[in-house]
């Protein structure tokens, strides 16, 4: 006969009615707030134990920072992404520090530490990018602009220039994508060490010469994608290797976004004023570099990503990033075969971009699918979910995993009551709540991004910019040696898969990997 509480309810629909409340919490094992129940936390002690998940949060590494020699930096591209990564790197332009300080946002900035790191060129071929980078480079946070005094900037024209300067030891490329890959090269065979914004890669014939003059490079590179040092990464990663989630064979990737900005139509501003530039101001030969040789367009200038001459449209923008998050975590490497469908059903008039989008990635040797589902025209959200046969795994800004009513694993445990399948039998929040209540966000753009886990994470009972952390990896690299996350393996592996996608849509075929030619095929 099971015992009862001083409300009557018997043990086991207690055990019922606490299943699903979070197990994790992002400093460690959550301790629930007070209840009508008196041993509530004998009850999740009790889960814990079962679920042998005691020492889980020491996935988690603590964040360390630890002054090195100088290193000298210089950016190629300052637009969007290029202000991101100097602020990431402690550098704000001064009305900008100013405006920081005013709404109180700056002690997480301070706080991520000293990268001791000087900004010394700027590259842009549009004259305002460059004059705002040049002021970014000249005031850093920690303090006040001193420091960045020591340290003069200069502006060049040419990116070939910049990798020709002795006082530049490292480059950080922020560029358009069709520009990526040449660059990289570029700086390599010039000695410079390189972080480069996803994707290193825009088409199939840039992908093996690009992994030969870098892989066979002791230089660092690094490419853009900081989701692996998020908290949630790490838990995820030791709940894999732990078996919990049993065997994997379907991994879905989305993204869901709705709005002209989000679907990167950003040649005009909120009020609907075409943005600042003209071909006085921009240097539109280098810009289109290897591109078609076409008039010069604002709106090219600012919405490329929307265009096949110079990305490959939503595989190299978002799914790159899906990608990396579970290859990351999976080592799945290349498929197989790839399948894409899809198209423009709203924003016709913008560029190749479709609106709707779906892939499908085999490996049948892994006995495993990766689908990518992407729609520009409905921000209802929808997760990156591994399936196993014991448990499905979320994981983004949050992680969340939920038993499977039919596992093996945990059958007991769903007997009892201790877990319940229509319920993540453990989550890992960021801070009290979860990632996707974005506080000082406004856009859309920036909300999806924070609910994937590549703004910030909570490591140690501090938020912390995940772009800091991934620019620190790299740079002691550079310092110790060692190898970063996103390396040019990654890269490549990366670089094939976004090959197979954007050649199946273009060209409405289906693309098929040979790992002995080392080459994509077309079926």
């Amino acid at each position: 006969m099971s015992s009862e509480n001083n409300s009557g309810i018997d043990r086991r629909n207690m055990l019922k009615a606490l299943a699903g409340i979070p197990v994790l919490g992002a400093l460690g094992i959550q301790i629930f707030r007070k209840t009508s129940y008196d041993d509530s936390h004998n009850i999740q002690e009790e889960i814990v134990r079962e679920l042998g998940l005691e020492d889980l949060m020491n996935a988690i590494k603590p964040i360390t920072h630890q002054q090195g020699e100088l290193i000298r930096l210089g950016i190629v591209g300052f637009g969007i992404r290029g202000p991101q990564l100097a602020s990431a790197l402690g550098f704000l332009e001064k009305s900008k520090f100013d405006q920081t300080v005013g709404n109180g946002s700056l002690d997480a900035q301070i706080r991520d530490g000293n990268l001791n790191v000087a900004i010394t060129g700027i590259c842009d071929v549009f004259d305002l990018h460059a004059e705002f980078g040049l002021a970014t480079a000249a005031y850093d946070i920690h303090t006040g602009g001193r420091f960045a005094s020591g340290h003069p900037v200069k502006r060049f024209r040419h990116y070939h220039d910049m990798l020709a300067d002795p006082d530049i030891d490292a480059i950080i490329i922020a560029t358009p994508d069709h520009h990526h890959a040449q660059m990289a090269i570029d700086a390599i065979q010039a000695g410079k060490h390189v972080y480069c914004e996803k994707s290193l890669i825009h088409r199939e014939e840039e992908i093996y010469a690009t992994y030969e003059v870098l892989k066979n490079s002791e230089l660092v590179f690094q490419q853009g994608h900081q989701y692996p040092q998020t908290a949630a990464f790490q838990v995820a990663k030791e709940i894999y290797k732990r078996g919990l989630m049993g065997k994997i064979s379907h991994v879905e990737t989305t993204t869901n976004r709705n709005s002209p900005n989000g679907a990167w139509i950003r040649h005009v501003d909120s009020d609907g004023n075409t943005k600042t530039g003209n071909a006085q101001s921009i240097d539109w030969k280098q810009w289109l570099g290897k591109a078609p040789e076409v008039p010069f367009s604002i709106r090219r200038f600012y919405s490329w990503a929307r265009y096949f001459d110079y990305d490959t449209i939503l595989f190299g923008q978002l799914f790159s990033h899906e990608y990396d998050a579970v290859n990351q975590l999976l080592d799945m490497g290349i498929p197989k075969t790839v399948f894409s469908s899809g198209g423009q059903y709203t924003y016709k008039e913008f560029g190749d971009m479709p609106d709707m989008l779906h892939t499908t990635f085999e490996y049948p040797h892994k006995d495993l699918t990766l689908t990518y589902s992407a729609n520009l025209t409905s921000s209802k959200a929808r997760g990156r979910t591994i399936y196993g046969q014991d448990a499905a795994m979320t994981m983004g800004g949050t992680l969340s995993v939920v038993p499977d009513g039919s596992s093996g694993q945990f059958a007991d445990l769903l007997e009892r009551g201790l877990v319940d399948s229509g319920s993540p039998m453990l989550e890992l929040l960021q801070g009290s709540r979860p990632a996707s209540v974005v506080d000082a966000v406004s856009s859309a753009t920036a909300q999806y991004y924070a609910s994937r886990g590549l703004t910030s994470t909570s490591i140690g009972g501090q938020e912390w910019d995940v772009t800091h952390l991934h620019l620190k990896e790299w740079l002691d690299c550079i310092r110790n040696g060692g190898t970063p996350s996103a390396n040019i393996e990654k890269a490549f592996e990366e670089g094939v898969v976004i090959a197979m996608a954007d050649i199946s849509y273009r060209e409405n075929c289906r693309t098929e990997w040979d790992p002995e030619a080392r080459q994509i095929k077309r079926m």
